[in-house]
């Protein structure tokens, strides 16, 4: 195996770097990374930037792969990783490890009209409100349990089926990617085991990394934009960060395992199994597409339910507007971060993957809300860890034309699960948080310390990264008063 070094990597601009494609003669595209210098050394300590180079040599790859900085080792695939396949030409590929097992693992942004002064002393409440309406915790069951049909319904409508039962507002459908709903969904696509797992999680957030965060609005940096999002100085919002359940986890299973037994049939040839993959216009690659569309309509579903049990929490705090209606707390935007979708580039179709990165349109785009597209462009959720800060930016038209519109999905881990729990302790880091006034509702202190802010790298650095290589614009930045984790 060829050894990868600094060395290698020819500089672009002082945020985006090359691997070349005469690094390994297997390679079709070039390697792309977006990372200030200082970060680089970092990203040489997992196998990352190997398995970014392993993206390159997928058929029907196309112009070259890219990681963003807060890019860490996954599955096959690099988390933080983005590339493009032709759908034209046949030779295209789909592959579940390059969209992750949290399919639609996603960020969703709520404001309210209330500022941090007007709300400080009631914070301790609403988010213990918070952790008593929304369900949490490894396996944990919500109160709606589905009956097949209805389920099928959740998989092929999304957010659709939450609006038909008052648990979604007109608003919450049009300020969501993709209204909440990727068409073209066969629910059978979808394995008896993987609906069972998914039956009676909706509105779950489970645990890990998943969050609904009460956050104050720390610092505006552009205020034309902030104004549009409906963002202001001090204002309290709402961070909901959590995804497709056991029923995406199963999704991935289940075709990692059919493909990598079909991939003889087609020839391909893999330089990791866990990039199991089929052709696009195959039958297992168009099933995967189906079944991978439907546990995105899962997740949006299952962020717009956790919304409504918020919205419950919210009123049964302050005391104000109707739970249903929403009109206490607005939906700012939501969007996925492990998903694949056909997009349009260069006058090319394309289905780009996402793992770990979000969509960052621009002004004028029209897949997003028509207010953003006239005015500022879409919404980039960037959160970081429980103790430090979120942000805010848009997208911008150089993102279209260097990173397939994409940007980064959170601060990225540098330590793992494991060696989290080994060095914090939970009890301890809630104290710690609690001084400096964030207040903490926990499943468990070994979960707390799993996710601690040292396990994380500086959220700062990332989103300075991608501010400065312009491919998103800084709009807010937001800071943590009450964390609720599984």
């Amino acid at each position: 195996m060829d050894i990868l070094s600094k060395s290698d990597l020819v500089k672009i601009h002082d945020y985006l770097w090359e691997i070349p494609q005469s690094f390994r003669k297997d390679m079709r595209v070039p390697a792309r990374i977006y990372a200030s210098e200082h970060m680089l050394d970092e990203l040489f300590k997992d196998r990352s930037l190997w398995q970014l180079v392993n993206l390159t040599t997928l058929p029907g790859i196309y112009k070259y792969a890219l990681v963003m900085p807060d890019v860490h080792e996954g599955y096959g695939a690099p988390i933080g990783g983005v590339f493009a396949i032709k759908t034209q030409g046949g030779e295209g590929i789909i592959s579940p490890g390059a969209v992750g097992y949290d399919v639609n693992c996603g960020i969703r942004l709520l404001r309210s009209n209330l500022t941090f002064s007007e709300a400080k002393d009631k914070i301790p409440q609403l988010t213990q409100a918070i952790y008593k309406e929304v369900p949490s915790g490894v396996g944990e069951s919500g109160w709606l349990k589905l009956h097949n049909t209805e389920l099928d319904k959740v998989l092929e409508t999304g957010v659709e089926y939450m609006l038909e039962n008052d648990w979604a507002t007109e608003s919450d459908k049009e300020f969501c990617e993709s209204n909440g709903k990727l068409g073209n969904v066969k629910a059978e696509t979808v394995s008896d085991k993987a609906k069972s797992r998914g039956r009676d999680q909706l509105g779950t957030i489970g645990a890990g990394n998943h969050f609904v965060e009460v956050q104050r609005v720390d610092e505006i940096f552009d205020e034309q934009a902030a104004q549009t999002l409906g963002l202001f100085k001090d204002q309290i919002t709402i961070l909901i960060h959590c995804g497709s359940r056991g029923l995406g986890h199963q999704v991935a299973t289940d075709y990692i395992r059919i493909m990598d037994n079909h991939l003889g049939e087609y020839g391909i040839k893999l330089v990791d199994r866990e990039l199991a993959c089929a052709p696009l216009n195959s039958v297992q690659g168009k099933n995967y597409f189906s079944a991978m569309s439907a546990a995105a309509n899962f997740a949006w579903a299952n962020r717009q339910l956790i919304t409504y049990e918020v919205r419950k929490a919210w009123g049964s705090v302050f005391g104000r507007g109707p739970s249903t209606v929403g009109s206490e707390l607005e939906l700012v935007y939501d969007l996925a971060h492990n998903i694949c979708k056909k997009e349009l580039y260069d006058d090319v179709e394309l289905l780009v993957h996402r793992k770990g990165a979000t969509r960052a349109f621009p002004i004028g785009n029209k897949e997003i809300p028509e207010i953003y597209a006239k005015t500022c462009g879409q919404p980039v959720l960037i959160p970081g860890s429980m103790g430090t800060a979120s942000y805010v930016l848009v997208g911008t038209e150089q993102a279209m034309s260097e990173s397939f519109g994409s940007n980064p999905h959170g601060a990225g881990r540098t330590m793992s699960r494991t060696k989290a729990k080994n060095i914090i302790n939970g009890k301890e880091l809630q104290q710690e948080l609690g001084k400096k006034g964030i207040f903490i509702q926990a499943g468990s202190f070994s979960g707390l310390a799993e996710e601690a802010p040292q396990a994380y790298k500086d959220i700062e650095l990332v989103v300075n990264v991608v501010h400065q290589a312009g491919i998103a614009q800084k709009v807010a930045r937001l800071k943590p008063v009450g964390v609720m984790k599984g």
